[in-house]
């Protein structure tokens, strides 16, 4: 049974409603959970890491992902910064179809493969649990696929990888009634071979309506499954009334929220979650995460990483992001990395430092956990344990 003691850290337990700051402690670390925190653990182990007075938190957990796509919008982009329209760009076939495009050319081993690099790239910021969305298949066949793939690269890494079927990401123009033929085909191919999993969608003009969205939901309710959404990235069609009345998981995005929806959002159990990356690389639209957290709002920030609207996969990025851009305070963004994902994703076993709970934890390269929302452009990662093993 391996064991490790990590000595001398400054430790964020995150135990209660706040960051559960221990100045001065050592972890101890057996069989890849954590057994004690204490001022001073002196029994001999196995292994020691002298920590030097740096902050020892959990590991990021990144609860809104695209991390799984083939191809490139490079292209794409450096059109749109020449002055390209969004309708010219999708004219000439550029978009989401592009990248649906390419996963379906792309066999599912490519695309295992090219997700495996990137979920490195995510531990090595300090992020061990991801979810990870389909949703550019729009086919039976290529979003089993794409789940298929999702599935392969987490037996892979020392981390957790969360499937989500956003199999209403967009809508095919090229199948006659998309709605219908994800309703009654992709759906229940995915309910047989995926029992459970979260459904998602894409709730916005120009691609699945409130209606449209809501035929899914309910269809996937009612076969079992737990239902995200993205909704109000640019307008605020309605869906958060909806979306507090079945229960969902989460609405995501909410850039555009009217202040009513979004206080009835906060009152609610369903959680927000805002994706601050979206702003930083689009169009400097923020959602109001001040508001929704004064009005006790349930709330989580994730990275959104993918290939056209978020090419970011740092969590330190968007604690930095969503202090700058989203009003919240360094204490209130690192929970929303850490305890309130896992909860969202139904993970109590993670996103504090507690008695019996997996030993996923990062060690930044400073004393002051305010440093991970003000300074930027390095990684301030020094070490990752991984149930209880160095991986950075």
């Amino acid at each position: 049974m391996n064991e490790l003691v990590i000595t001398n850290a400054r430790v964020l337990t995150m135990e209660g409603n706040s960051l559960g700051v221990r100045p001065k402690a050592d972890v101890l670390i057996r069989g890849g959970s954590i057994e004690a925190i204490a001022d001073t653990i002196d029994q001999p182990v196995a292994q020691r890491f002298d920590a030097s007075g740096r902050v020892l938190m959990p590991a990021f957990v990144d609860c809104h992902t695209h991390a799984c796509w083939a191809g490139s919008r490079l292209d794409e982009w450096e059109r749109k910064l020449k002055g390209a329209s969004y309708l010219e760009l999708l004219e000439a076939g550029g978009g989401i179809m592009s990248t649906v495009r390419a996963v379906r050319n792309a066999s599912r081993e490519e695309l295992r493969d090219a997700l495996a690099v990137r979920l490195d790239r995510m531990k090595s910021l300090g992020t061990l649990t991801a979810e990870v969305k389909s949703g550019y298949g729009l086919s039976t066949e290529s979003e089993v696929k794409m789940l298929e793939a999702i599935a392969e690269a987490d037996g892979h890494w020392p981390g957790t990888v969360v499937p989500t079927a956003c199999i209403g990401h967009a809508k095919d123009p090229d199948i006659d009634d998309f709605v219908r033929t994800t309703i009654e085909e992709i759906l229940p191919e995915i309910t047989r071979r995926f029992p459970g999993i979260t459904i998602d969608a894409y709730c916005e003009k120009g691609s699945w309506s409130l209606d449209e969205t809501l035929r899914l939901f309910d269809a996937a309710l009612e076969a079992g499954h737990r239902v995200r959404v993205h909704a109000d990235q640019f307008n605020d069609l309605g869906m958060i009334p909806e979306a507090i009345r079945r229960h969902l998981v989460s609405v995501d995005h909410l850039e555009a929220t009217s202040p009513e929806h979004l206080d009835e959002l906060a009152e609610s159990e369903t959680f927000g979650v805002m994706l601050p990356i979206c702003g930083l690389h689009l169009d400097d639209r923020y959602a109001n995460g001040r508001r929704f957290l004064d009005k006790g709002g349930r709330l989580a920030i994730a990275t959104n990483y993918n290939p056209g609207s978020a090419p970011c996969c740092s969590m330190p990025m968007v604690v930095w992001a969503a202090v700058r851009h989203l009003g919240l305070y360094p204490d209130e963004a690192i929970r929303a990395a850490t305890t309130s994902p896992a909860q969202l994703l139904g993970l109590d076993d993670r996103g504090v430092i507690s008695h019996g709970l997996r030993a996923d934890l990062v060690l930044l390269n400073t004393t002051d956990e305010r440093e991970l929302a003000f300074e930027f452009g390095l990684s301030p990662v020094a070490a990752v344990w991984a149930v209880g093993r160095r991986v950075v």
